[in-house]
């Protein structure tokens, strides 16, 4: 184990959010009085103190970023990086300020629930195998279904005969996924796919192996304004 690697977490919040509806994007949204980007960087500084961080921002809301820190002293040295036209292209540009021999998390900063705890854990498992990446086992029926949508705007769903789907074997990733940052940047060398869901895809493309934790059912990414009430319910019985 490399206990001696220094921590870093990049923040990716530089989504536009619009399915929430809202009149700017999700993360600065609050979240029983407080926005949900501040949230998610105090977790972190807290469950690793001396942690680095890292924000990715729209480039538009940069200066509002900063100007929220300022008005609520919100004391936090954090080096600031715009968005890509992707998020593998965000998270890109994040790793260029983050060296080489150090344990860096990438985490979606709408994910404001995620703990103290599942945070060091993973921190702990990178350090000794490069990679952790949190999984939550499906607790869904899963179904395989054809959609098709009608030149009215309707759309129907169709069983795809023969095809079924083990529900034991399915599990949901979620982030911060932790890894070996000279790993990391290795992968993130490799052209831009379609494929890349999260970071655990780009180095799985990359031909190395990962390692897993579980993960937390609350740790929900906050797309909706139903995930907003869900979490607002969450924090009041905390």
């Amino acid at each position: 184990m490399n206990s001696d690697r220094k921590k870093y977490v990049v923040i990716m919040a530089a989504g536009s959010g619009t399915r929430m509806g809202a009149d700017k994007p999700k993360q600065f949204l609050e979240l029983d009085g407080k926005m949900i980007l501040r949230r998610t960087v105090e977790t972190f500084l807290s469950a690793c103190p001396g942690i680095a961080v890292v924000v990715v921002l729209p480039e538009e809301y940069i200066p509002f970023w900063k100007d929220y820190c300022y008005r609520e002293n919100f004391v936090c040295p954090q080096v600031l990086v715009k968005g890509g036209i992707t998020r593998f292209h965000s998270v890109r540009n994040a790793l260029e300020k983050v060296p080489e021999g150090a344990l860096v998390a990438i985490h979606d900063g709408v994910r404001p629930l995620v703990t103290e705890n599942l945070i060091q854990n993973l921190f702990s498992k990178a350090a000794r195998t490069g990679s952790a990446i949190p999984v939550t086992p499906c607790v869904d029926t899963m179904k395989v279904l054809e959609r098709k949508v009608w030149e009215d705007g309707s759309e129907t769903f169709a069983s795809i005969p023969g095809q079924k789907v083990d529900r034991s074997l399915l599990y949901g990733a979620q982030t911060p996924q932790v890894f070996y940052s000279e790993l990391l940047k290795s992968a993130y060398g490799q052209p831009f796919d379609t494929g890349f869901t999260d970071d655990a895809s780009v180095v799985e493309k990359y031909g190395k192996s990962l390692s897993y934790v579980l993960g937390e059912r609350l740790n929900i990414k906050i797309t909706t304004k139903e995930d907003l009430l869900l979490a607002e319910a969450v924090l009041k019985n905390l």
